[in-house]
């Protein structure tokens, strides 16, 4: 039988964070779902709406070198800040008529430097115990902007909402979450670096990034959360076009069916932040087999109701395994390296697997593979990897 294992977070700045994260979060997702939209109306050629995505995620990969620095030299509040203004200016700037693709890349570069400093802040802010719950705590609110996203992304594909006036709303949400980061204590800075020279920061984030996949617990967690990221933000273009086949369903109605996988990392979030410990990280890479299949048993469902039900699973069996890894990486690379380069070489990993994955996606769409073989063999792959890194890091101990 289960027992709760963690405690109530006590920390002064810790739901100032969560609030900012969340509305950082939610105006990012909305703001995706608007620049399709607005793409859409401007009769743009069609790949233009996959590749804001990486337009958006670009910058994690370019800029990896340098925001990990960034974080760690300064207060992880203060550089969270700043992220959320650059936001802000490329969500303004998208407003005034800025291509959607170049004003999405702007935010994309504060997404870049923000991301660092809020999973980083988090060993500052918080004991060990409580790094666990507290990723819960950002990954469910993170989901639940996404779900939120949707249903608002639901609403500007079916034109019930004007594109100038929710862009501008959207702009409100990232000038809110900058307001919320003030109210995050200043904390010490740990790991500064004595010199900021591009080639030295480029050498310096390479030399964190070997240290960190050197060991063997920075090596697992790099590895799985680099998969789910590439493979969940992946997931949601596969399904756009899976539902639009099973079910003729538009980008509204398909839109829904992504929130559902969603609710299920929500939920799987909960479970983990509440039952799984950190040193039990490794007790759990089954469950990343179980997504695995579950994905590729999408091909033989015939109903929504089927197929929100399974979307729920593969969300949930997501959920439960991505909350400790990120906790597992964050300690390891707090103790190796620095909370900010652990963060960035984790964006930089995970981003370029979103970029391959993505890219891979766009290839067999290309050679017109039928979508329900590109979903089968999007699920062997994942259920393929979590079986080779379950067997690999079976004897490890966190």
């Amino acid at each position: 039988m289960l027992q709760r294992r963690s405690k109530p977070i006590q920390s002064k700045g810790f739901y100032p964070f969560l609030t900012a994260q969340f509305l950082s979060a939610l105006a990012d997702n909305a703001l995706l779902f608007a620049a399709i939209a607005l793409i859409a109306s401007t009769n743009a050629p069609n790949w233009h709406e996959p590749l804001l995505l990486q337009f958006f995620v670009i910058a994690y990969v370019v800029l990896a070198p340098f925001v990990g620095a960034f974080a760690d030299a300064k207060p992880k509040g203060q550089v969270m800040f700043i992220a959320n203004s650059i936001k802000f200016v490329g969500c303004i700037a998208m407003f005034f008529g800025l291509q959607p693709l170049y004003a999405y890349g702007i935010v994309g570069i504060g997404a870049a430097a923000y991301s660092p400093a809020k999973y980083g802040i988090l060993t500052e802010l918080l004991p060990k115990e409580s790094l666990v719950p507290a990723n819960g705590w950002v990954e469910g609110l993170t989901v639940a902007a996404i779900i939120l996203g949707a249903v608002i992304g639901g609403e500007l594909a079916s034109k019930k909402m004007d594109l100038s006036y929710s862009i501008l709303i959207i702009s409100g949400l990232y000038l809110l979450a900058a307001i919320f980061n003030r109210y995050i204590p200043i904390l010490p800075i740990n790991h500064s670096l004595k010199k900021n020279t591009p080639w030295f920061l480029v050498k310096d984030f390479f030399k964190s990034f070997v240290k960190l996949g050197k060991d063997p617990l920075g090596q697992l967690s790099l590895a799985v959360t680099t998969l789910f990221w590439g493979a969940g933000a992946t997931l949601r273009l596969v399904v756009i076009a899976w539902a639009a086949f099973a079910f003729n369903y538009g980008l509204d109605q398909a839109t829904k069916l992504t929130a559902v996988v969603a609710f299920g990392v929500a939920f799987g979030a909960v479970i983990s932040s509440r039952y799984v410990r950190m040193e039990d990280s490794i007790k759990i890479l089954p469950s990343g087999i179980i997504m695995g299949c579950l994905v590729c048993s999408m091909v033989f469902v015939s109903s929504w109701q089927m197929a929100a039900l399974v979307l729920f699973a593969i969300g949930v069996m997501s959920g439960i395994l991505i909350v400790p890894m990120n906790a597992l990486l964050q300690y390891r690379g707090h103790i190796l390296v620095g909370a900010g380069h652990s963060i960035a070489a984790q964006n930089f990993s995970e981003n370029l697997g979103i970029l391959i994955l993505s890219g891979t996606y766009t290839l067999m769409v290309g050679l017109q593979l039928p979508i329900n073989g590109i979903v089968f063999i999007f699920g062997l792959f994942v259920l393929l990897a979590m079986v080779i890194i379950s067997q690999y890091y079976a004897n490890t101990k966190s």
